[in-house]
């Protein structure tokens, strides 16, 4: 997926995509290499202002098309997967600027002519030019800018400087006199960059900007970051396609395991770039302190990491990626200036840890379009529910009976909830303060006995279950089928009136509590692994099953082996027919609540420990390492927020659930292991303060190992979303 999101998004990264493609092929823009350092816009410029490139994102009073921030991030997405050469990024820069935060005349002077094709450059901080206050209230500025995107040739400045009293000017100036740019030799051979010296000029209160450098650097950071999405996709998609067809030792690259993981590994990357950069985006139409905040963060997500891929995409490709001829070292150089000019990224990570002590990114869903009267209905019934006496059976059964304790089952387990009703829902019972009961492995059981069982299993597992009466485990993994689960040895022998069961589960969560048990077994041995597979539900107190609790590194005792020696089962607890069990395997993760789960990631308490004044590590490392953390944190929760969003416009999610399992496992890590370090020698104590963070990073591996490995994610990643060829 792109930053955009809906069809109206893919549509327009469509006709951007084709009209870069026709305009500026690699033989075209490489043809210009001599004359993009120069400033000189391309000959097809007339052609980008025409398209609305420049004016999409203006107000429509001011010759614009009012399309919104994530449209516009889109647009620079999609440019910069072409390398697309010439002053457009640092032209929407300074129009983005002047329309947030420009006063009213400057916005009526100067956008119009922005949106027709004038380019214009933005500096993106106040070194080296200073403001003196003049008699008749205007400033005087004088200096020399640090290397300014676009510069040479711009029709248009935004620079900012320091005052006497240590504040800022930021201000528009034209080249002329008392205005001198000079051309530098750039890094990035599509684009010019330049210095801006001034001398004495003159700056009157009509070209004054309300804003500051953080503001400024703040809607930088948002199309930096989506050019840089736009620059990884191009590097990953091309290290993909070259690793496809490329071959050694007889087969093709993209079949070792080594160079599959490293590009799902890259693929993520861009996914987890792209829902920063979307949330960035999001946030231009917000106010400031939102913002700052997702700019911040989008900052650290995305840009470090794209120069980072140009440079693993060269190396994906071999010595060819090296060479001049091929354009990845043009991306990789695009890359490195967009980090370079607004760097350095230890600023930007140490700005968030600071942004968010003070300020939470709001990830709430609008739901103004739902139905008011069944959000009334649920609200009523949810406070009659709260009335109830909350150490007692009857909140729990009238959540039942009202159908809200899995609202999307149909009835009469639930009300059939729209994706937006479960979201209303949702709210309603974070307003009550009464908790919604959570079924656990019973959240996965339950869809399939819906959908494949008897209605006799129905009536005989599901309202229990909803009521808490029923607990269940999931007997799926074996010793020598774990993330493999189509291996499964374990046997079902059909006798009278049943089956017999023997083998061996291990790593069931909470065997030991559990009532029944989803189970797989084999039941033609001479199938293929995929086929010949039956689903059952097992008494966990049959004779014959065995239960051995498994202690954890961790000291604790989740899991469990569970061992079958001829365990009948009846058979009206197979649920459907007999040797399809591996298709309601796949049911079984299937039928998923609709819910913003991406708020579990934001690691709050993470800031309790940061504040707590009793920290071995130094407080400049804490916060920086605090604003690393977020980042990816809100990245996740901005990636679970669009695939909501997905949801309710009944869209198909995507990739999006192997995404965030691999990113997922990666923050879970840093938010244990950093706690842990934070505390120095107290983390060694394990019956102290310090010793409950070490205990947490002891309970990691189960939730990198849970629901498949990352290994076997990244696997999937490769082979089913890449399409890269099986080892």
């Amino acid at each position: 997926m792109s930053i955009g999101l809906d069809d109206d998004h893919a549509a327009l990264a469509d006709s951007v995509r084709g009209f870069v493609a026709r305009h500026a092929p690699s033989e075209r823009v490489r043809a210009g290499l001599a004359d993009w350092p120069g400033g000189a816009a391309p000959d097809y410029w007339r052609d980008v202002t025409e398209q609305g490139l420049t004016s999409l994102h203006l107000p429509e009073e001011l010759d614009g098309a009012g399309a919104g921030a994530v449209a516009l991030a889109v647009v620079v997405e999609e440019t910069a997967r072409g390398l697309l050469p010439g002053p457009l990024l640092p032209s929407l820069l300074t129009s983005s600027v002047l329309a947030r935060y420009g006063g009213d005349e400057l916005r009526k002077r100067v956008l119009p002519a922005l949106a027709a094709g004038a380019t214009a450059a933005t500096a993106l901080s106040t070194h080296g030019l200073t403001a003196s206050v003049d008699a008749d209230g205007g400033y005087r500025v004088s200096g020399s800018t640090v290397p300014v995107l676009g510069a040479p040739r711009a029709t248009l400045l935004l620079l900012g400087a320091a005052t006497p009293d240590g504040g800022e000017l930021w201000f528009t100036a034209e080249p002329g006199p008392g205005v001198e740019v000079v051309a530098g030799a750039p890094v990035d051979h599509t684009r010019a960059v330049g210095t801006v010296t001034l001398t004495d000029l003159a700056v009157g209160q009509e070209s004054v900007v309300a804003a500051g450098a953080g503001q400024v650097r703040a809607v930088a950071a948002v199309l930096f970051a989506a050019e840089a999405v736009g620059l990884a996709r191009w590097c990953v998609s091309t290290g993909v396609d070259y690793v496809k067809v490329r071959e050694q030792f007889g087969r093709p690259v993209g079949s070792f395991q080594a160079i599959k993981h490293k590009c799902a590994r890259l693929f993520v990357d861009v996914e987890t770039m792209s829902a920063a950069a979307w949330d960035a985006a999001r946030a231009l139409d917000e106010n400031d302190e939102q913002l700052a905040v997702a700019a911040a963060g989008a900052a650290v997500a995305c840009l470090p990491r794209a120069t980072e891929i140009g440079l693993e995409t060269i190396t994906l490709l071999g010595g060819i990626g090296y060479t001049w001829e091929h354009d990845a070292h043009l991306y990789w150089r695009r890359a490195m200036t967009l980090e370079s000019l607004l760097g350095p990224a230890a600023d930007w990570e140490h700005r968030l840890g600071e942004l968010v002590a003070g300020t939470s990114r709001d990830f709430d869903i609008d739901l103004s379009g739902a139905d008011p009267a069944f959000g009334e209905r649920v609200a009523g019934v949810l406070a009659e529910v709260a009335a109830l006496p909350a150490d007692g059976p009857a909140r729990r059964e009238r959540l039942v009976a009202e159908g809200l304790v899995v609202p999307h089952y149909p009835r009469p387990y639930g009300i059939a909830a729209s994706p937006i009703e479960q979201l209303v829902i949702q709210r309603e019972y974070e307003r009550s303060g009464v908790a919604q009961p959570r079924l656990i492995i019973g959240d996965w059981a339950l869809p399939t006995i819906l959908a494949h069982g008897t209605d006799e299993q129905k009536e005989a597992f599901v309202p229990p279950t909803l009521r808490g009466e029923l607990v269940w485990c999931q007997l799926f993994s074996e010793p020598g089928a774990g993330s493999d689960l189509a291996s499964l040895s374990t046997r079902a022998q059909k006798v009278d009136g049943g089956w017999r069961l023997n083998g061996q589960k291990v790593w069931t969560s909470n065997a030991h509590e559990a009532h029944f048990g989803i189970c797989l077994a084999r039941t033609d041995p001479a199938a293929p692994k995929h086929k010949g597979i039956s689903y059952f539900l097992v008494d966990m107190t049959s004779p014959g099953l065995e239960v051995r609790p498994l202690r954890e590194a961790n000291g604790g005792y989740l899991f469990n082996e569970v061992f079958f020696n001829d365990v009948f089962v009846p058979d009206d607890r197979l649920v459907g027919e007999v040797n399809q069990g591996w298709g309601l395997a796949r049911t079984t993760l299937g039928n998923e609540r609709v819910s913003i789960s991406g708020m579990q990631h934001i690691p709050t308490d993470l800031l309790d420990l940061a504040a707590s004044g009793t920290l071995a590590a130094a407080p400049r490392d804490v916060t920086r390492e605090v604003g690393l953390t977020f980042a990816a944190a809100h990245t996740l929760a901005a990636l679970a927020l669009r695939t909501t969003l997905r949801s309710l416009s009944g869209l198909r999610p995507g990739a999006q659930a192997s995404v965030s399992k691999v990113a997922s496992g990666v923050l879970v890590t840093r938010i244990a292991e950093r706690a842990m370090r934070w505390l120095g020698p107290a983390a060694a104590a394990a019956d102290g303060p310090g010793g409950q963070r070490t205990q947490r990073y002891l309970t990691v591996p189960p939730q990198l190992i849970g629901g498949g490995t990352v290994e076997i994610q990244l696997n999937v990643i490769a082979e089913r979303i890449l399409g890269l060829p099986r080892g």
